[in-house]
């Protein structure tokens, strides 16, 4: 059964795409085919695995809006088992040309019906933001991963995410669940940083991931090289931490599906 998670949060800087990029990469490596679909105009997730995100190259606008067969967009990444949907900039005109489209909402879910099968997992990483572009991933998902950096201000929007959750499950897309919420950007020297997980915890109790995302110098440093951190330094702290992330997320979807 394929299983299509979106990781979101509409404040920016959380650590998204970096989580997307490398939590594909180590499920990857734990035997599991999986898609990463990048729905961000950013084109982050993009451009970190080492793809062109300039205009004109192939990319999931022209999967959305321009009728292009996915099959030839996709791209294989060079960590095992792990294929990219890559973005360019042109996605950004697409929260526009997606307003006159019918069900608009739905159309994300619909271009990867074909190829779901395919793949055990399909990772989607939205972009900073409660638009038409995370309302599709959200609408195409099963469950959404929320990344929220250990700062102060960590919660602030959060409920207002999970109220657009709630509402999408209740218009759009009845399946969908918060799958869990992941604690990143963690710097063990500061009190604050040690406080931020605490209150994590305590208002998601059961949905906070026990592995907490550090402060990492290689894991900033590997999106310039094109890699994910398990192939740009797999000893890392950052690397390390993934690979934790990775098992905990499937053994809970081991447990759900139980």
């Amino acid at each position: 059964m394929t299983r299509t998670i979106a990781l979101a949060n509409q404040k920016g800087g959380v650590g998204k795409t970096t989580t997307a990029i490398n939590l594909a990469a180590f499920v990857g490596i734990a035997g599991h085919r999986v898609l990463l679909v990048d729905m961000d105009p950013q084109a982050n997730a993009t451009s970190s695995l080492g793809f062109d995100k300039r205009s004109g190259t192939p990319s999931i606008y022209d999967a959305l809006v321009g009728g292009r067969s996915i099959d030839e967009v996709i791209v294989a990444t060079e960590n095992p088992r792990v294929d990219l949907l890559p973005a360019t900039i042109q996605l950004a005109g697409a929260e526009i040309e997606l307003v006159g489209i019918l069900a608009r909402e739905g159309r994300l879910a619909r271009t990867l019906q074909p190829i779901r099968e395919r793949y055990e997992f399909i990772l989607i990483d939205s972009p900073p933001s409660l638009g038409l572009l995370t309302v599709n991933s959200l609408t195409a998902a099963d469950g959404v991963l929320i990344p929220v950096q250990c700062e102060y201000l960590a919660l602030e929007g959060l409920g207002q995410l999970v109220t657009t959750i709630d509402l999408i499950r209740d218009s759009l897309n009845p399946r969908l669940r918060v799958a869990g919420v992941i604690l990143t950007m963690f710097d063990a020297r500061t009190n604050l940083a040690q406080g931020v997980v605490e209150e994590v915890r305590g208002h998601f109790p059961s949905l906070a991931f026990e592995t907490v995302i550090p402060r990492n110098v290689r894991l900033g440093e590997a999106p310039s090289f094109g890699k994910a951190i398990a192939q740009y330094d797999p000893q890392s702290r950052g690397a390390v931490a993934y690979a934790r992330l990775a098992d905990e997320f499937l053994r809970r979807i081991k447990a759900s599906e139980g």
